[in-house]
């Protein structure tokens, strides 16, 4: 009877776990995005391919696959899972297996009293056990003889988890792990980004390429009108030497162009964890024309909070505080521990494995917290600081992420206004332009006014490829902003990934 009682109440114990029971914190999202938006669903999973560019689509995967940062970071996840082990590991018992033999040579100049040593347990080897060997009669060591001893056998010990203190810490550990898997998940929501940001600055330094260009071409034909109004003297030669500076003014700038396209090939090349210089064929010859920038809805508030992977790691790293205040708070209690050992002991090989060389030890220990001039007590309270931390923390992602939103919402509305604008101006440029070239050629206008019109027309092409070109990067801080895109990532084991229980 008081056996049951005793395991009853042992059993209560162990389901006793001091500290904290974590609930995720209540979030107060808004209804609805203030920003303008396509009334449509999101489409956030792997978001580079709306942009509806092959080549995109490769450098994205290439870089999710390859980048030494994501590569880390997938490390780190399979670290966190292995502390995780190693803190549910200090809950089970722990089973050792020993095997030894022993030899002792005693001095010749010992007298009996090794013979004394010898039976009280000081002379034999391996923690007490018999003696035998050469030179011994009966199992006892005659001074300037020797004795052998052979040991086999199994030691476990055990600390009883009654207050909950191993359970935190797996909590803990479990929650870090998830915090680092959604952490690299962020990474390659932002290394997609930065990739997709990058390609797109490239296709701007080729299309401004193709514009001054085209304007080169342009600004030759009128400088051939030049030159033949200048021979039959309807001109003055001098519009000829402007129109040349005009040419000369515009190919200057195609040098610092061309620069830039070979820092962005760089940088894209670093990204995918290549070389510099790796992608210059890849990317140096034509590549296939842009579509217009899609359109991308920002869905609710709280959708993206739920899809976005630094929201979730701030919130496992809650979890993972919160646990550590139940670890600090187990220690205040006693400790508990059971330590066993069951071994043949034997002088002889032949009758190790007989039942007269069993040999068994069982200790029960317990410790009790007594005067440590509060360090337990501030443990607990510097973990619920922690904890505090760990909880602003998440707050600041969360309205981060909130306001990523909405700026981005803002700008994007804002450049495609800008963009109209911009395209209405090209083709006023363009009808001044010809209309100036038309009256340049009859000699009604100044050759000032063709230069004007040719450096306006130039201007506003520019303009708006760049419009075009922040566009696209925007809309990427927009998809980047609602979280997608670390579906895409490779598996790195086969638990705790970002969609592992929570």
């Amino acid at each position: 009877m008081r056996a049951r009682v005793a395991l009853a109440a042992a059993v209560a114990l162990a389901g006793c776990t001091v500290g904290l029971d974590y609930r995720p914190p209540a979030t107060e999202a808004p209804p609805a995005f203030v920003g303008p938006q396509p009334a449509a669903a999101p489409v956030v999973e792997r978001w580079w391919t709306r942009f509806g560019d092959p080549v995109l689509d490769r450098l994205v995967e290439r870089a999710l696959a390859d980048n030494p940062d994501v590569q880390a970071a997938a490390s780190r996840v399979r670290q966190a899972r292995l502390q995780e082990i190693v803190a549910r590991s200090g809950g089970l018992p722990q089973v050792n297996a020993a095997a030894d033999a022993t030899h002792i040579e005693f001095s010749r100049n010992a007298g009996f009293a090794s013979l004394a040593r010898l039976f009280s347990g000081s002379a034999g080897g391996g923690g007490g056990t018999g003696a035998g060997g050469t030179g011994t009669a009966g199992g006892v060591a005659l001074p300037g003889s020797g004795i052998t001893t052979y040991a086999l056998g199994f030691d476990a010990s055990w600390e009883i988890d009654l207050f909950g203190g191993v359970r935190r810490q797996v909590e803990g550990a479990r929650a870090q792990a998830e915090g680092e898997a959604f952490t690299r998940a962020d990474l390659a929501t932002t290394l997609a980004a930065e990739v997709a940001q990058a390609y797109f600055a490239l296709r701007l330094d080729q299309q401004q390429l193709q514009v001054i260009d085209e304007e080169l071409a342009r600004q030759r034909g009128s400088l051939r009108i030049a030159e033949e109004t200048a021979r039959v003297g309807l001109v003055p030669s001098v519009d000829v030497t402007r129109q040349r500076a005009s040419i000369t003014a515009t190919q200057a700038r195609i040098e610092p162009v061309r620069v830039d396209l070979d820092v962005r090939r760089h940088a894209l090349a670093l990204l995918l964890g290549q070389v510099p210089g790796a992608l210059d064929g890849e990317l140096g010859g034509s590549l296939p024309p842009l579509l217009p920038a899609p359109a991308i809805p920002a869905g609710l508030p709280s959708e993206v909070l739920r899809r976005r992977a630094d929201v979730r790691a701030a919130e496992r790293q809650l979890a993972a505080a919160t646990a550590g205040i139940g670890v600090a708070v187990a220690d205040l209690y006693p400790r508990f521990s059971l330590t066993g050992a069951a071994q043949l002991l034997s002088s002889a090989l032949g009758n190790l494995f007989s039942g007269n060389s069993l040999q068994l030890t069982a200790t029960g220990a317990a410790q009790f917290p007594l005067i440590d001039w509060g360090r337990r007590r501030a443990t607990v309270e510097d973990r619920r600081e922690v904890r505090e931390q760990a909880y602003l923390r998440y707050r600041t992602a969360v309205l981060a992420s909130l306001r990523d939103v909405e700026d981005a919402l803002v700008r994007i509305e804002g450049e495609r206004r800008r963009q109209v604008t911009l395209a209405a101006a090209v083709a006023d440029a363009l009808a001044s332009a010809r209309a100036t070239e038309a009256q340049y050629r009859t000699g009604f206008v100044a050759q000032n006014a063709l230069l004007d019109a040719e450096a306006q027309l130039l201007s506003a092409r520019e303009q708006l490829v760049t419009s075009d070109a922040q566009l696209r990067q925007q809309t990427v801080s927009l998809l980047k902003a609602l979280g997608g895109g670390w579906e895409a990532l490779p598996v790195v084991g086969s638990r705790l990934e970002p969609e592992a229980r929570r």
